[in-house]
């Protein structure tokens, strides 16, 4: 059946950025019915649900999350073309990224982004390691980590990040000491390598002692897929909140680590232009 609702999909994208249908009804000018009666229209539509609905909050469907991020990157690439057909010149700009930082906290605000920097393109590299930076020659990047003493950076969002798994993993990680479970399950490393589970190590007072079965997934959206499917556990902070929220992921300790964050990377040699300055403010200013 072809799909029709496509004006749905604007009242869509409100509802997720919020995750409020109250306050997108303040946003959109219409009533909480209305917008309800939309979402479950487009639901309808579509044959698949968007939000699992909490009592606290709506929350987005793994199809959801997919299809709000295609939708938002439709809705921008619309409006860059109309500026282009407008005769707007534009200027375009390499961001290196982590994946999962940008499907779960980039992408669904980039339309503020070409809202309020209308002259600029973007262009996105993802990345996983900082040793994949110089490949992809980025005016800038998002990386996750501590410190990086041969680059320019800045925090741009801390999070402390303690170790997660699936359910299973969960009942018997419990029944060990936890000296024994750090060297009984495989510990997933991330696009830190083993960095951050070394420090985890030292805030637990443990030594790093991980069993011979290692399975590195530098892919932050492949690592939470393989901490879901039971293939180890991770560390990770607070955007797997979804997969917690669902019953997907358990959170196994109360030992985090802190100073580790979402980072702003200048690559050595390069001169920040103009776009580049931009974005950085921005991407600052929807951090706070």
């Amino acid at each position: 059946m072809k799909f029709s609702s496509y004006d749905s999909l604007v009242i869509f994208d409100t509802v997720a950025y919020y995750e409020s249908i109250s306050i997108a009804a303040k946003k959109l000018y219409k009533s909480k019915g209305a917008i309800s009666y939309q979402i479950k229209k487009l639901e309808k539509n579509l044959g698949f649900l968007l939000f699992e609905r909490t009592n606290s909050k709506l929350i987005l469907t793994d199809a959801g999350r997919r299809l709000w991020s295609i939708s938002r990157s439709s809705f921008s690439h619309i409006d860059r073309e109309i500026d282009l057909l407008r005769g707007k010149q534009s200027e375009t700009l390499t961001i290196g990224i982590l994946t999962y930082f940008l499907s779960r906290w980039l992408s669904p605000r980039l339309s503020n982004f070409f809202k309020e920097c209308p002259g600029i393109s973007l262009k996105i590299e993802p990345i996983n390691t900082i040793s994949e930076l110089s490949k992809v020659n980025a005016d800038l990047a998002i990386l996750w980590g501590e410190a990086w003493s041969d680059l320019d950076h800045e925090m741009l969002l801390s999070m402390p990040c303690t170790l997660i798994g699936n359910h299973e993993i969960a009942k018997q990680f419990n029944q060990l000491s936890l000296s024994e479970a750090m060297q009984t399950f495989p510990l997933l490393n991330d696009s830190s390598g083993d960095h951050g589970m070394r420090a985890w190590h030292r805030a637990a007072g443990l030594e790093y002692r991980p069993c011979y079965t290692s399975l590195n997934i530098p892919d932050s959206n492949a690592n939470v897929q393989a901490v879901i499917d039971g293939q180890g556990i991770a560390l990770w902070d607070k955007l797997v909140s979804p997969e917690v929220d669902a019953g997907k992921l358990v959170y196994l300790s109360n030992i985090k680590i802190e100073g580790f964050g979402y980072n702003l990377v200048y690559p050595n040699n390069k001169t920040m232009s103009k776009a580049a300055k931009q974005f950085r403010n921005w991407v600052i200013k929807e951090s706070k």
